[in-house]
């Protein structure tokens, strides 16, 4: 269930368990540390740098130097991992103690990034750099794309607080109103934004961050409509 979901088939099945292995888990059962993610979780991230560097590089786009390190930045921040993660269900299939577990563990942010830097280390150590690239740029799709078209961006967020309080003096305000999706994969959630009284735009994501940037993109281009 779980290699279908992720779209990989591994030879070696103890390096998915030790990918989805958070170090809460083991501590419980009192295995050594190093059966957690915490070792593929360094590798991985390497991969996944390096994957996306070589993406941004091959692209016919002629970016800089520094508009290439801004990029991969942009890609590889933790929020866009988050959501890489999620759309992977990676909050249900991760193995943590019961403690984790009972603090909201499965859907804990760094839990998540973590996870996903494991898994891709585990792919890497499976399958070889070829099929960690396919993987790596499969899951990572959206978010690379977004940056070979769009270029280096300001967070949303960021640019639309900036321009609200120098156009009214007012700070954005993000509101979740709706959360839905069928009950085997994450939930996809619906945020408005608004500036003083008005609605300026709504977005979805898969987590709250993600649809509050969507939100915060919409509301960009709405303002400047108006």
């Amino acid at each position: 269930m779980v290699e279908s979901r992720l779209g990989v088939k591994f030879k070696d099945k103890t390096l998915l368990v030790q990918a989805l292995t958070h170090s809460s888990a083991v501590n419980e059962i009192g295995v050594g540390r190093s059966e957690s993610n915490e070792r593929l979780e360094f590798l991985g991230d390497a991969v996944i740098g390096l994957v996306v560097a070589q993406q941004l590089f091959e692209s016919r786009n002629q970016f800089t130097e520094g508009d290439l390190t801004n990029l991969r930045s942009q890609i590889v921040r933790g929020s866009t991992l988050q959501d890489a993660a999620k759309s992977l269900c990676l909050n249900r299939f991760i193995i943590l103690g019961k403690g984790e577990r009972k603090s909201g563990g499965a859907d804990r942010p760094s839990n998540l990034e973590d996870g996903f830097e494991a898994l891709v280390g585990a792919v890497y150590l499976d399958a070889g750099f070829e099929t960690a690239f396919q993987a790596v740029t499969e899951w990572l799709s959206i978010p690379i794309r977004e940056a070979l078209t769009l270029g280096v961006t300001k967070d949303p967020k960021t640019a639309l607080q900036h321009l609200a309080q120098t156009k009214s003096g007012e700070i954005p305000r993000y509101r979740i109103i709706d959360q839905s999706g069928p009950d085997h994969s994450s939930p996809v959630f619906l945020s408005e934004v608004f500036v003083g009284a008005i609605s300026l735009g709504q977005g979805r994501g898969l987590s709250k961050a993600a649809s509050e940037r969507a939100a915060a993109s919409e509301a960009l281009k709405n303002w400047k409509n108006r």
